[in-house]
């Protein structure tokens, strides 16, 4: 399911930007406790779910995007939310999706407003077309 339904329900939802330790690409057995956008979610027979996850950055990658262009790597800024206690502009990574446990992501009952959701969602659709 990847419809927008933030749901203040203690479970996290499309569109909610969550917390969970997120491993590095480069070294799977290292990573970083860091937010992450919720885009989709998938629920077994068991009633366990996994969530579809982009990684988010307070890193502002303007200034470096055909750096990071040039290594794959693609960024949508997202602007400012309850998910950053400092309230710094946030930028979402289009191009990796990490996949995670419902019960390893913790909710922090922030979630991105529907269009900006929307906006993100479409900028992976046309980079990955």
């Amino acid at each position: 399911m990847t419809d927008y339904s933030p749901t203040p329900d203690g479970r996290p939802d499309p569109g909610e930007v969550c917390w969970a330790w997120v491993p590095y690409e480069d070294d799977p057995s290292q990573g970083k406790d860091r937010p992450v956008l919720v885009i989709g979610a998938e629920e077994d027979g068991d009633g366990a779910r996994t969530l579809a996850c982009l990684v988010m950055t307070s890193k502002d990658h303007d200034r470096d995007a055909a750096q990071e262009a040039a290594a794959g790597r693609y960024w949508r800024d997202v602007g400012v939310g309850d998910w950053d206690h400092e309230h710094r502009p946030s930028e979402v990574r289009l191009d990796r999706v990490v996949l995670l446990r419902e019960a390893d992501v913790r909710r922090e009952g922030a979630a991105l407003a529907q269009p900006i959701f929307d906006e993100v969602l479409a900028a992976r659709t046309a980079l990955l077309s």
